[in-house]
């Protein structure tokens, strides 16, 4: 049975000292989310890098996804030399990756090699960030999500000598909450729930969902940093598990547009400091919570970029496709962008807009900031909405194309309220950059439509 924590520091030293470990990953998330950093030795790490961190060239936070340095970034570019920024460890973070061999992985800061200052435009410092707000306000914000993915029976090598098509789900039905479906997938599934809980990681289910080779983990709520930390290493354990036994996941929001969209529905809530008692309890509506449901309505528009960073994001904003398109929220209504679950101490609202493909540290940053500006504020919440947000013309829409959420957050004020003008400007270059790669590109579908009949 896990322990469901991390690691102390004398724990590694001692596990690399018996020879239980040798490998240790420092590691930090870039701006699509993924692990980047160094594996080393593990004396290496105990004599070097433990008090004095790594090097890493700054670029890595400000590339697109083929890591292409990019024009435009006020952080780093060519004209300023593309220098280090220091990746130090954070004890509250190690982890047994029990999926590798004699590995661990401590997750990382990044620090300016020259003021020794935060790099505020890194993801986990944006996170840390918000988070702070929060904490200046007297409370603690707790986060659970639910990320999905598809499972294929292609591996990640075949998928890509395939060019992603034709290929073939793991199940060949919806298997929405199936039990008998879902367990011809287990093999890769509850392998990734295992070695999650070995890492230290509660995982409190699975699911099937509703696409075909469509799953869902569960990881247990926790304490917004914490829980961004733990996504970080379920994506990338998943993945990695996948090609270990010759398949392959993709938390692309939409893989295939017959197919249902894959999300990261985001819960929040928060809770009093020092008592930690959960200040959205109570018989009636607290007002704290009536303003950050506000504060989440006020700048869901505005803030759309940080749960839908991709072209592809927009595939999901869909009727009738279990994704929102409306800016409302309701009780326990799944057609709408926010909807509010749970009673008592267990109340929290969801977020349906978040895509799988999101960012977590940036998604929950965009969260947390959107509720503490309703709190700010002191925002009014208008009344929940009865029915079918799909079919309600009359409401807010959520933007449907990357170009739309790209004007609504650089002409955001409210963005640059809650940012700051370097991060604003960090997440609209990036942006700016994906949708000038799309634009570069000729799709399928045009060939098929305008080849020969235009």
């Amino acid at each position: 049975m896990s322990q469901h924590r991390p690691l102390t520091r004398d724990e590694l030293a001692a596990l690399i000292q018996a020879g239980e470990i040798d490998t240790v990953i420092l590691a930090f998330p870039d701006m699509q989310g993924r692990l980047v950093g160094k594996r080393m030795t593990g004396w290496f790490f105990l004599q070097d890098a433990a008090d004095h961190g790594t090097e890493n060239c700054n670029y890595l936070i400000a590339t697109d996804m083929d890591d292409n340095a990019l024009a435009g970034f006020r952080f780093a570019s060519y004209e300023q030399g593309y220098g280090d920024m220091v990746a130090m460890p954070d004890w509250n973070t190690i982890r047994i990756m029990a999926w590798q061999t004699k590995t661990a992985i401590v997750l990382a800061d990044l620090r300016d090699p020259r003021t020794q200052k935060p790099v505020a435009v890194s993801p986990r410092q944006m996170l840390r960030d918000q988070v702070a707000v929060v904490n200046t306000a007297g409370y603690n914000a707790m986060i659970g999500s639910e990320i999905e993915f598809y499972l294929f029976h292609e591996s990640y090598r075949q998928a890509h000598d395939k060019g992603y098509r034709d290929l073939a789900p793991h199940s060949p039905w919806m298997q929405d909450y199936q039990i008998v479906q879902t367990t011809f997938d287990e093999y890769v599934v509850g392998d990734i729930r295992r070695n999650l809980e070995a890492c230290g990681i509660a995982v409190e289910c699975s699911k099937g969902e509703a696409g075909r080779g469509q799953h869902e983990v569960n990881l247990q709520y926790t304490d917004a940093l914490e829980m961004a930390d733990r996504n970080l290493l379920y994506k990338s354990a998943a993945k990695e598990i996948a090609a270990s036994h010759g398949r392959s996941v993709s938390f692309m929001a939409k893989w295939n547009f017959a197919e249902t969209g894959s999300s990261c529905h985001v819960h929040s809530s928060l809770w009093n400091t020092p008592d930690n008692v959960p200040a959205f309890a109570g018989s009636q509506l607290p007002e704290v919570f009536k303003h950050y449901t506000a504060g989440l309505l006020a700048t869901a528009r505005d803030f759309t970029l940080l749960w839908a960073p991709t072209v592809n994001s927009y595939r999901r904003f869909q009727p009738g496709s279990w994704a929102p398109t409306a800016v409302a929220w309701g009780t326990d209504n799944r057609t709408l962008g926010l909807r509010v679950v749970g009673h008592g101490n267990a109340r929290r609202v969801e977020s349906r807009i978040p895509g799988s493909d999101a960012n977590s540290y940036i998604a929950f940053a965009g969260i947390i900031a959107g509720g503490m500006y309703g709190i700010r504020h002191q925002l009014t919440l208008e009344d929940p909405f009865v029915g079918n947000g799909y079919e309600a013309t009359s409401l807010p829409r959520i933007p449907n194309t990357l170009i739309e959420a790209i004007h609504c957050w650089e002409n955001s004020a409210i963005a640059k309220e809650c940012f700051g003008d370097d991060v604003h400007d960090h997440i609209l270059s990036m942006a700016k950059a994906e949708w000038a790669a799309f634009n570069q590109h000729v799709t399928d579908w045009e060939l098929t439509r305008y080849f020969e009949r235009s």
